[in-house]
This record gives structure tokens, sequence and C-alpha cells, in this order.
């Protein structure tokens, strides 16, 4: 069986050139391994995110209980400036706690190990995450 790599990135990236790109450098860097990506199959998983937030009364519950449970490792797409998305900060987190390894990569695709520590150190709140991720009227904004 395959190792499953958790591939956490902001939702703005979801479906673009840089999402293509360095879902290409993860591959051929892991090459034995699976990447689950959330911006894979978005139709679906829309409807499992907002079922989960009616259910849960938290959207990001789907990814805690469905998706980080069968990974086995995690990389991890900082912003620009290095700060950290509130919802990654958590997936990194969860995978870390259960003692398996995470990696950041760059917007120009340099991988390199990384610890909660250093995440931590670097983390937006919630509030400040959906400022870089959407505009004033909900749609997203660049990367």
């Amino acid at each position: 069986m395959k190792q499953k790599i958790y591939f956490g990135h902001p939702i703005n990236v979801y479906g673009t050139k840089l999402e293509r790109k360095l879902l290409k450098i993860i591959s051929k860097r892991f090459p034995q391994s699976d990447i689950e990506n959330p911006g894979q199959n978005l139709k679906h998983r829309v409807k499992q995110i907002k079922l989960w937030q009616k259910i849960t009364g938290n959207a990001m519950n789907y990814f805690f209980f469905e998706m980080l449970p069968k990974c086995h490792a995690g990389i991890f797409l900082p912003f620009r400036d290095g700060k950290w998305g509130a919802g990654i900060v958590g997936e990194a987190e969860f995978l870390i706690n259960k003692g398996f390894p995470v990696w950041q990569i760059t917007f120009n695709g340099v991988i390199s190990e990384i610890s909660l520590a250093e995440i931590k150190a670097k983390a937006l709140s919630i509030e400040e995450t959906r400022l870089r991720i959407r505009d004033a009227s909900g749609k997203s904004t660049p990367y």
C-alpha cells in the first residue's frame, strides 16, 4: 500500500496553474506516494464540506475526519510571505501529533522539513486567513 501525503494549501490555490506545478514537484520528490489533494474533485468536496458545516458547525471537520486520517505525511504551502493559514496550521498539527512527517513547499517549489513550532510562529488567525483568500464579497482572491 502506498503512503498518502496530504497536500495542504490555501483554497485560493485550488485549481490553479500553481497547484498543478506544485503537484508535479511533489510527485517527483515522493514518487512512491499518493498525493491527497483537497483541491481535487472540488464539486464533490464542496458538497461534503457544506454537509459537515451543517452537521458539525465546522466545515474544517471534513478535512480532519475524512481526509487527514487516511494520510501518513503532509506537505503544506504557506502564503508567499511565509505566513501560515489557520486551517493549514491545524492540518499540519494533526499529522505531527500522529507522529507523521511534515514538509513545507514554497510557491517556487522548494521543499523542506518544518516543525510545528516554526509553523505556529508564523500562524495567522482565522480572520487574517480569510482576508487573504477572499475579498469582502466572498470572491476568491489571487494567491
